[in-house]
């Protein structure tokens, strides 16, 4: 844990994995601190006021505002559940500030009945990223049973660039596109295909919404190692890694 976050009261009971964590990884005491922040809020100093067998609580003072997350989104076909953890986590500690997870095609359907796709689930995988980078903003989850649902819930939704991930004719590498100006207003947006990757249907929805086909080479990729590479390759094109737009 990188930062600890907490909502509600600040205490952790003894069965808490954070109050295991503070007590056994940090081997922290009474008077000792802690980064921390609540989830969507300030970040700032924990000072442990009392800690035993029932638990620790601790006093919070916060010292800056939450960091924003950077402007990019993300539609990703759903993964094998055992992929479905780690893609979450690695995807959200990039900064991504939504989520879009889309059944698909020729995607296993019975992955979305997986307990791991819960939304409680995906959440908690979501928060592990966000606490292993350090910050409190916790990005949007949409979650869609087709293609076709997806984009009907960014219809009229305005980005500086909508990117399909595929090897069926691409038009440029990922890393020569021209994302725009990625903002608040205009975020950059990015589709990663599940396993087997998109329909022919899927492609015609993706083309007619005004998506770019990208390449990231002739390799085929597990979803999760895709979706961490692009969106890791946009956010670096963009500049946005180094702050600069």
């Amino acid at each position: 844990m990188n930062i600890v976050l907490f909502d509600g009261e600040p205490f952790f009971p003894r069965g808490d994995a954070r109050f295991q964590h503070i007590r056994k990884v940090l081997r922290m005491g009474v008077g000792d601190s802690f980064f921390a922040g609540r989830p969507n809020g300030p970040e700032g100093t924990a000072t442990i006021t009392s800690m035993d067998d029932s638990g620790v609580a601790f006093s919070f003072a916060s010292e800056r505002p939450m960091r924003p997350l950077h402007p990019a989104r993300v539609i990703i076909g759903f993964p094998r559940p055992i992929q479905l953890r780690r893609l979450l986590r690695d995807v959200a500690s990039l900064g991504t500030e939504h989520i879009y997870l889309t059944g698909t095609d020729l995607g296993e359907k019975s992955y979305l009945e997986s307990s791991l796709a819960e939304a409680d689930a995906v959440r908690e995988c979501i928060v592990d990223g966000c606490v292993q980078a350090g910050g409190t903003a916790i990005p949007g989850l949409s979650m869609h049973a087709s293609v076709r649902e997806t984009l009907g819930a960014i219809e009229g939704a305005s980005f500086s660039a909508r990117v399909l991930l595929d090897v069926e004719s691409p038009v440029s590498s990922l890393a020569r596109f021209d994302m725009g100006s990625p903002s608040v207003e205009r975020p950059l947006l990015l589709a990663i295909g599940s396993e087997r990757g998109w329909s022919a249907s899927e492609r015609a929805l993706f083309r007619d919404a005004g998506f770019a086909v990208c390449s990231l080479g002739p390799r085929i990729l597990r979803t999760e190692t895709a979706a961490t590479a692009a969106l890791s390759i946009a956010l670096a094109n963009s500049g946005l890694l180094e702050g600069t737009k």
